[in-house]
């Protein structure tokens, strides 16, 4: 039987401008709402936090805790 990433988070190395999938998965959560982002919806992160954000609004409100 073959296993199924839906559902599941996947880890993510963040990089400038891109990011490499760790394992497997078909979301992650945003580092500030707590809300999933599937993979192909994924536009916001921090590299150097690496963290994950679902708008842009989170990612600043990110930037301005750190």
């Amino acid at each position: 039987m073959l296993m199924s990433n839906k559902g599941r988070p996947a880890q993510l190395h963040y990089l400038s401008g891109t990011f490499r999938v760790l394992a497997s998965g078909d979301h992650v959560v945003c580092a500030v709402t707590g809300r999933r982002i599937p993979l192909e919806e994924l536009r916001y992160w921090s590299a150097e936090r690496q963290e994950a954000y679902v708008d842009a609004a989170a990612s600043t409100e990110a930037a301005e805790r750190a």
